[in-house]
């Protein structure tokens, strides 16, 4: 009985670690944000976004979430866009790297030649001094603290941390274009959602003001 009080204790105390940093996220939101959310609002193209390992995993629900909320993304393979995918990012895209340490090396190799083809680089990670921090056009830090991954070394809470602040993204976005839950519903007709009888109440529109979402021009 004294093992499983330890076990569950363990993984309580991990779970409190995550979400205090998951937390903290709010509170670092700052002007960077706004500038991601300016960019990615007047995108004429298409959002790509990128990462390594479990930032990929990240990466990968970011592009989802950002295009059933109304903006349309992809996820780009750093290795596969390395072997010629990058083909696909053109001017009028943008590129969002995922990289808590900022040195991988396939992601800011990535990032500095979809630059040299126009694209602008958002960066999200904990090291602003890092290579990616500091060629990125955009460098948005999150950082959940020393405590959310284990030994600083396996990426658990670093990455509920980056994945929350893509959540707020997608979020405000959807809010801003003022998309209804009905194209939101049209383009995701399978699983549970598709058998909806009823569209939720939709949310209220975002309406930028001077200070906040700089308007076009």
């Amino acid at each position: 009985m004294t093992t499983n009080n330890a076990t569950l204790e363990a993984a309580r105390d991990l779970i409190r670690r995550e979400g205090a940093g998951v937390s903290s996220v709010a509170d670092q939101l700052d002007e960077t944000f706004l500038q991601v959310v300016d960019l990615l609002l007047h995108c004429r193209g298409k959002v790509f976004v990128t990462g390594s390992g479990t930032s990929g995993a990240v990466a990968r629900r970011m592009a989802h979430l950002l295009a059933v909320c109304s903006t349309p993304a992809v996820f780009l393979p750093a290795m596969d866009a390395l072997h010629g995918t990058m083909g696909a990012v053109v001017e009028g895209d943008v590129l969002i790297t995922i990289s808590r340490g900022g040195e991988s090396d396939e992601l800011n190799q990535l990032s500095q030649r979809v630059q040299a083809r126009g694209v602008p680089v958002v960066a999200l990670t904990a090291q602003p001094d890092s290579t990616l921090g500091r060629l990125a056009d955009i460098t948005v830090v999150v950082d959940g603290g020393s405590d959310v991954d284990p030994g600083g070394v396996v990426a658990m809470g670093s990455t509920l941390v980056a994945s929350v602040w893509g959540d707020a993204l997608a979020y405000v976005l959807m809010r801003l274009r003022d998309y209804s839950w009905d194209q939101v519903l049209f383009t995701h007709p399978a699983g549970a959602v598709g058998r909806l009888s009823a569209a939720p109440e939709q949310l209220p529109p975002l309406h930028p003001t001077e200070g906040d979402v700089a308007k076009e021009g």
